[in-house]
């Protein structure tokens, strides 16, 4: 009996925590039951009628007239210029023999020019004399020689056709002598007034300064 009676109030209790937990959810769900007032809603903005006047006036934007263009400067005065008087020169080709001296030495890397041989070709003049070059190894060595080379003048006065005919030692200073006697100006024979070519010889010597 007391079982029985137990079982029946642990029953009711059941039942009246249950509604009291679904009271519960109701009023948490439902906010307390407070009903939202005016306060709470968001403000509202009334836009008011603006009356437009019908007598607007457009302001009308004009482009500003283009600037005048520039004067133009007046022109520069003319200036005079003299003409340079000119001065025609006459060259007298038949110069007289230049006195040069052949038999001096030169530097230790320059070759001398012998003197000609008054015996053959002594109306040989030169005009335009290029020293030779000494070769770096016969200077080295200190080897001093003398090479004679043939060659034509031609009507101009320049070297043509030169060849080594004779040298001391042989073929040590050929090379150089070659190049040197083709930069030789000389003056040509002339005969019944027209230039003319001739063959002449020039000993080139190759001695080395003295210290």
């Amino acid at each position: 009996m007391n079982t029985g009676y137990r079982y029946v109030v642990a029953g009711a209790a059941a039942v009246v925590v249950t509604l009291l937990t679904f009271y519960f959810m109701n009023l948490l769900i439902s906010g307390g039951g407070n009903q939202p007032n005016d306060s709470d809603r968001p403000p509202t903005i009334n836009f008011a009628d603006v009356d437009i006047p019908d007598n607007v006036q457009e302001k009308v934007r004009k482009k500003p007239p283009p600037p005048p263009p520039p004067k133009e400067p007046p022109p520069p005065p003319k200036m005079q210029i003299d003409q340079p008087d000119q001065v025609t020169a006459n060259l007298d080709l038949d110069m007289p023999s230049l006195d040069v001296p052949m038999g001096g030495t030169g530097g230790p890397f320059l070759g001398t020019f012998r003197r000609p041989d008054p015996n053959e070709e002594g109306d040989i003049i030169p005009l335009v004399r290029i020293q030779p070059q000494f070769p770096r190894e016969a200077a080295i060595r200190r080897i001093e020689g003398w090479v004679k080379v043939e060659f034509t003048i031609t009507p101009a006065g320049t070297v043509s056709s030169p060849r080594v005919v004779d040298a001391d030692p042989p073929r040590v200073f050929d090379r150089e002598a070659i190049r040197a006697i083709l930069k030789w100006k000389f003056k040509p024979r002339v005969i019944d007034g027209q230039a003319v070519e001739r063959r002449a010889t020039q000993t080139i010597d190759f001695k080395l300064a003295e210290n």
